[in-house]
């Protein structure tokens, strides 16, 4: 062997590093929604701890807070879309569908109270709106459903009324955010008033 032929197999290394570098994100990504679900205002070196790592492991991984705190609403976005693929599979009316999708989104609101932290930079901002994209495809169908049914108004454009039910989500984020409601007050005035925009309670005689 010459002194310009590297010692051992690295092709074959490189892969195992590769595979434990990915190993290695997960458990401090794992770790990272586990703990910031009880302690939202948790650091790196608390989760550094918790996914049994160095604090330079995660910083290695995620860069910064920041980045670690985008990777955990990826997540729980994931999360979020595979439930609302079984609800959606569940069948029944129009808005039997869009109050399970958004029982869906508000119960993963409520276990990671992280997520208000995020949005308050450009770069955070684009990033959920990013993560709206699906769900406000999966909205779309529904609403359309909906007024082609005549369970909902339908003399609003379905993308304006999409626009609208996120932006009440997001309100509704924003007081429990300030301590302005609980978490409870906020899931029902946010359904009382998806229900009202969508014409449910002046076109039938009670809402469901």
């Amino acid at each position: 062997m010459t002194v310009f032929e590297p010692s051992g197999d690295s092709s074959r290394a490189r892969p195992r590093r590769r595979a434990d570098a990915e190993r290695s994100r997960v458990a401090v990504l794992d770790a990272a929604v586990r703990l910031l679900a009880e302690r939202p205002d948790a650091g790196m070196a608390a989760i550094a701890a918790a996914a049994d790592v160095t604090r330079q492991t995660v910083y290695a991984h995620f860069g910064t807070r920041d980045g670690l705190l985008e990777a955990v609403a990826d997540r729980i976005t994931d999360e979020a879309m595979a439930a609302m693929d079984e609800a959606e599979e569940d069948g029944g009316s129009a808005l039997d569908a869009l109050m399970r999708l958004q029982d869906i989104g508000w119960r993963l609101f409520e276990r990671n109270p992280v997520l208000l932290q995020l949005g308050s930079t450009r770069a955070g901002a684009d990033a959920d709106r990013a993560r709206h994209e699906p769900v406000a495809a999966r909205l779309t169908r529904l609403i359309e459903k909906g007024q082609a049914s005549g369970e909902f108004d339908p003399a609003p454009p379905a993308t304006w009324l999409v626009a609208a039910v996120i932006a009440l989500g997001h309100a509704a984020g924003d007081e429990v955010g300030a301590d302005r409601m609980s978490v409870e007050e906020a899931a029902i005035w946010l359904r009382t008033a998806t229900l009202a925009l969508l014409g449910v309670r002046l076109r039938n005689s009670a809402p469901p």
